[in-house]
């Protein structure tokens, strides 16, 4: 089974397109390579409830004041799926300019402040050491350590209060209930929506249609194995979510065929797995000198650094799985070899 796109046709920035009975999709510019992030409007009585924000640019502000002006009700609700700046970044200034209140999970929540903050193990210094460790060249740590926090930079401010939302819960929106799902590896506590009655899953990040979504693992929790939690999250979407469900990617298209998407989300994450296991073959490498390996392309600052957060999340992973041992050198660069059965 392939997957099927039932809305081939992309709508311009700040027009809404109802998807299903009540569900809109409205997509908006990212300054970016991946320039779009799709946001969704429900339909809840007389108001609207928001679900993620759009990254804060004068012209996504343009966009929702031009957007809020039309809008035939009050927006009264608004659901961030994971901290990331094109889903929260707005969250502030949609707050102050509807009266919303905000909805997140606590994991998500609080780690936008100790990013933001550049406190408790995350920020550019603590990402910049991390790097060394793992065979990054100067070069290019000090243009991470120049920039100083992307972050910051990106979130004007964040929302002090916010209402918890946890696995399981379901949210009342225009009389229909949608089951909070919870997923990990691309964030501490990422939130996905679906409704049955509507057989509709916001997805967030967690499940694109095209793209596989950024696995990384941070200098806070070194020894993580970020990529396991995704894959386990992915395959208890495969046997939760029926197969007719229309998914709402936050980039891509929304189509339907959760389970030959997660298919192949696995075996693009095997062959990886197995690419990097076998560079490892000869001579101990760091998670730098494989980054070619990963991604076989030249890569900006910004991609630079999504692509060590994942190539050390493949390493965890392989190292934990037992396929490679992990050492220090002299230089204390960490390195990995692949594992004689």
């Amino acid at each position: 089974m392939s997957l099927h796109y039932p809305f081939p046709d992309l709508p311009p920035a700040g027009e809404m397109t109802e998807v299903a009975p009540g569900v809109f999709w409205l997509r908006m510019p990212l300054p970016f390579q991946l320039d779009h992030i799709n946001l969704w409007l429900l339909r809840d009585g007389t108001g609207w409830t928001i679900i993620d924000t759009g990254f804060a640019t004068d012209d996504v502000r343009t966009i929702w004041t031009q957007l809020l002006a039309k809008l035939d009700g009050p927006v009264t609700r608004l659901i961030v799926t994971h901290f990331h700046p094109d889903h929260l970044g707005l969250a502030t200034w949609l707050m102050e300019n509807t009266g919303a209140q905000l909805s997140m999970t606590t994991g998500e929540f609080l780690t936008a402040h100790v990013v933001w903050h550049s406190v408790g193990g995350h920020g550019p210094n603590f990402m910049v050491e991390q790097f060394r460790e793992h065979g990054l060249g100067r070069e290019h740590l000090e243009k991470f350590e120049k920039r100083g926090s992307g972050y910051r930079s990106a979130i004007p401010g964040l929302p002090n209060h916010y209402q918890r939302l946890k696995g399981g819960d379901f949210i009342a929106v225009n009389g229909k209930n949608w089951l909070v799902i919870i997923g990990y590896g691309h964030s501490p506590e990422h939130m996905a929506l679906y409704c049955a009655e509507l057989g509709v899953l916001i997805s967030g990040d967690m499940l694109l249609p095209k793209i596989s979504t950024n696995i990384s693992v941070f200098a806070a929790t070194p020894d993580a194995n970020a990529l396991a939690w995704y894959l386990d999250s992915l395959s208890e979407l495969a046997r939760e979510i029926p197969a007719e469900t229309l998914v709402l990617p936050s980039h891509g298209l929304p189509f339907t065929g959760v389970q030959p998407r997660v298919e192949a989300l696995h075996a693009h994450h095997r062959e990886r797995l197995q690419a990097l296991e076998e560079s490892c073959e000869q001579a101990p490498q760091s998670a730098a000198g494989l980054l070619d390996v990963l991604f076989g392309r030249a890569l900006d600052t910004h991609q630079t650094m999504f692509a060590m957060g994942e190539a050390i999340a493949h390493l965890n992973y392989l190292e934990q799985a037992g396929r490679l041992s992990r050492s220090i050198d002299a230089d204390g660069v960490i390195r990995y070899l692949r594992l004689q059965h």
